[in-house]
């Protein structure tokens, strides 16, 4: 299995010479399991870089597995290249609204429309296929059977784990771990933090021994007060995560748009000194564009 971060800002592109190091797109990461099968994990702004490599393989057929349809997972969609050229396929995957009952096909649609893109889906070359995502329902690419399972954002968030002859995956797409939004004293709170834990340990079965996890790890403790309830994790609440599921690598991403590199690196160190590694700890990593993973 190989994995290629095309983008790993969180929120908003913020290319500029401070951003050189990790990149200033947004997220995008390519999976290749052994069968060399396209498979592309959300759409931010850098699967444009993404496709501009993927010329010598025309025709293709790729899969876009959406986490959610925030704008800073989605605003590249439009440029992807492939759209554009006769004979590709195209499969896109993700969480149907369950307001207005519309499926994954609407981020798309919606996009499309001449009030906010000159191009419209009908002028598309490539064959565009749909499918709705649903909890827990195993989707076989190729080689790689994929899992989706909800996660804790303000939208529907799917975290995906793949799986591929005896290695695996997971990547969360944005989330927060979950908090009682009652007071201990409350009558509910006996109720809503059985649901939590019930919650937290369906993730734990879902993501337990994962070779790699790629997590959302906007924040730092200090900076989480005032960004409770917008749905992103912490370098420290990841890392806890990662040693309870007792994955093999984290690879922390999602990365604050407003900190340039040397500030990134500064609190990821400081996350590190916080939780010292211990024997049987995963490895620790930042996530940047241009990394691969091959195992």
């Amino acid at each position: 299995m190989k994995i290629k971060f095309w983008g790993v800002r969180g929120s908003i592109p913020s290319p500029g010479a401070g951003t050189v190091r990790y990149g200033g797109n947004t997220t995008c990461i390519e999976v290749r399991p052994d069968d060399q099968t396209l498979i592309i994990l959300d759409a931010g702004t850098g699967i444009f870089p993404l496709a501009q490599s993927l010329f010598p393989e025309f025709p293709l057929q790729c899969h876009i597995l959406n986490t959610h349809t925030h704008w800073d997972h989605i605003q590249g969609l439009p440029f992807f290249i492939p759209f554009f050229v006769p004979g590709n396929q195209v499969h896109i995957y993700g969480a149907a609204d369950p307001i207005s009952q519309n499926g994954i096909h609407e981020i798309l649609t919606t996009q499309l429309q001449y009030r906010f893109f000159p191009i419209r889906e009908v002028e598309l070359k490539a064959n565009v296929h749909y499918q709705s995502m649903i909890e827990s329902k195993q989707l076989h690419i190729g080689d790689a059977t994929i899992t989706a399972i909800m996660m804790n954002h303000p939208v529907i968030n799917f975290g995906y784990r793949i799986d591929c002859q005896g290695r695996s995956m997971f990547f969360t797409g944005d989330h927060e771990p979950p908090y009682n939004i009652y007071d201990p004293e409350d009558e509910e709170y006996a109720h809503y933090q059985s649901i939590i834990d019930d919650k937290q340990q369906h993730l734990m079965d879902v993501i337990q021994g994962v070779d790699v996890m790629i997590a959302d790890s906007s924040y730092t403790p200090e900076e989480y007060p005032a960004k409770k309830g917008w749905g992103h994790g912490t370098f420290d609440s990841c890392i806890a995560m990662a040693k309870k599921a007792k994955v093999g690598t984290l690879y922390c991403t999602h990365h604050e748009p407003t900190r340039n590199d040397d500030a990134l690196e500064k609190v990821f160190s400081e996350a590190m000194d916080r939780n010292p590694h211990q024997a049987g700890d995963p490895e620790y990593i930042l996530a940047r564009e241009g990394l691969e993973i091959k195992w």
